[in-house]
């Protein structure tokens, strides 16, 4: 019964890991009452512990989505006293615009998704020249990731990655080569090449909007900003790291740095060629009215977001509405699909609030907060930018900026800092933790959906490879944004 009941316990974890999680929550109530008959601080003390294990289950989400894990110490810590199911709540109702935004305009771009592979396969069969394709795929990712979400915009790239490999694969017996298995190594390299341009082009264009990644609606919804508001203000970070990014995908192809520059032989063009052309003639008026409708609805959000006409959520909905009704989607099961994708990472994302209670409720962030903000104006900003940048890099972004701007606002009511700071402040965490988070797939849910995706193990994407893959544009955003911070605003 026993070794039963450990089996279960969160799956196929490694044994090690479970025994970490089952460490923690034993350990936690002893540690709590042993301070508390010592007259320190437990509560203090025991929050910065949880804290500490929060972000380990965060790092460790290749052995175990970080819900089952955290969500356990999350209990156990409004168990101990540390916070109240009344302050939980608060927190979500605080941010229930980014909840809506999740659960709604997620699940609305899931239903465009037959545009936004059109664009990416007409992108992949048409442009021959290797540095020009992946210049495009870093700047379609870009933008679409302003206005939509970074997830789905990585989704379809999977899908087309998985496509094309499915492709290679069915013909592969058909190719006249000397050397298969280098051709076969080459065409992998080619697509981790794109999916990874892909996937750093989703942090640039995310940076940028306030709908571009989930903490950027939270930190635009504390600051009061709005869609255009949002924008402008970003821009003097925004705009540079983009251009810098552009320069930087360039060279690394030219040079072929890091495994980057990998080209498609003229063997596979000629299949995939052949395919699109298989495509074309094969679609139906039926399918083609699909996507003038999805390209049409594309229209709609994004001058609804732009011109601020409802919450980002309710636009989202919607979008579901239009989308689902002009293209015949009426049953109850078609529906549920496109809430998948989201509903796991909402449901994490309230855990996250639960770990911010405690936080406010013990008061952990206050000494540090403080003491930054003691600091002399000039360096404060770019302070807030590389703590988030760095906590983002080994925890989630969304989690770290949630920490940051609700720790900013109390300074704003406490009176410790004024509007003008408390506005450079909100743009510095931001960026902070939208730029240097690409650099471990921990950091994005984007770099993490790749990761755990089925294409990664086919295409020999592996965590090491992606930090080694992601360290040119790291560098790059890191300090081309730093630089922004501190001389342009």
């Amino acid at each position: 019964m026993i070794y039963n009941l450990y089996s279960n316990f969160l799956g196929s974890s490694a044994n090690w890991y479970k025994n970490l999680i089952i460490g923690f929550l034993v350990i936690n109530p002893i540690l709590y009452f042993v301070l508390l008959n010592i007259n320190l601080d437990a509560g203090f003390i025991l929050g910065w512990i949880i804290l500490g294990q929060f972000i380990v289950t965060l790092a460790m989400a290749l052995e175990c989505y970080p819900l089952q894990p955290g969500g356990l110490i999350a209990i156990q810590s409004v168990i101990l006293g540390l916070t109240t199911s009344k302050h939980i709540y608060q927190e979500v109702v605080l941010n229930l615009k980014v909840i809506l935004l999740l659960v709604f305009m997620v699940a609305g771009i899931y239903f465009m998704k037959d545009f936004l592979l059109f664009i990416f396969t007409k992108l992949l069969i048409n442009v021959k020249n290797k540095k020009l394709l992946s210049l495009l795929f870093l700047i379609s990712s870009a933008v679409l990731s302003a206005f939509l979400d970074a997830l789905t915009v990585t989704a379809v790239l999977i899908a087309v990655a998985v496509g094309f490999y499915s492709l290679y694969q069915d013909n592969k017996a058909s190719l006249e080569s000397d050397d298969i298995n280098q051709e076969t190594e080459e065409f992998k390299r080619f697509l981790r090449n794109l999916l990874m341009h892909g996937a750093v082009g989703t942090a640039l264009g995310g940076v940028s909007t306030i709908v571009g990644e989930p903490q950027n609606l939270l930190i635009g919804s504390v600051a009061g900003w709005d869609f255009i508001e949002f924008f402008i203000r970003m821009l003097p970070i925004s705009l540079p790291v983009f251009i810098f990014g552009i320069f930087t995908c360039y060279l690394i192809e030219k040079f072929k740095i890091i495994g980057y520059g990998a080209e498609l032989s003229p063997k596979i063009r000629n299949i995939i060629n052949d395919y699109g052309a298989r495509e074309d003639a094969e679609r139906t008026s039926a399918q083609k009215t699909k996507l003038v409708i999805q390209f049409l609805v594309a229209l709609v959000l994004i001058f609804s977001l732009a011109f601020n006409v409802a919450a980002v959520g309710l636009i989202g909905l919607m979008v579901i509405i239009l989308l689902t009704a002009f293209n015949g989607i009426i049953e109850e099961h078609q529906l549920g699909k496109a809430f998948e994708e989201a509903l796991p990472f909402t449901a994490l994302l309230v855990v996250f609030f639960v770990i911010v209670s405690v936080i406010h409720d013990q008061y952990l962030f206050s000494p540090v907060v403080n003491y930054v903000l003691s600091l002399n104006l000039d360096l404060q900003v770019p302070m807030f930018f590389l703590a988030n940048g760095i906590l983002s890099m080994i925890s989630d972004n969304v989690f770290v900026a949630t920490i940051y701007i609700s720790e900013v606002k109390n300074a704003l009511d406490s009176g410790i800092i004024d509007r003008n700071q408390f506005d450079l402040l909100a743009i510095a965490i931001n960026t902070g933790t939208n730029l240097p988070s690409v650099a471990t797939p921990n950091g994005q849910a984007a770099f993490l959906f790749l990761l755990t995706s089925s294409i990664a193990p086919l295409i020999n994407l592996s965590y090491l490879r992606m930090i080694l893959m992601a360290l040119p544009y790291t560098f790059v955003l890191t300090v081309v944004g730093l630089f922004s911070v501190v001389y342009f605003l």
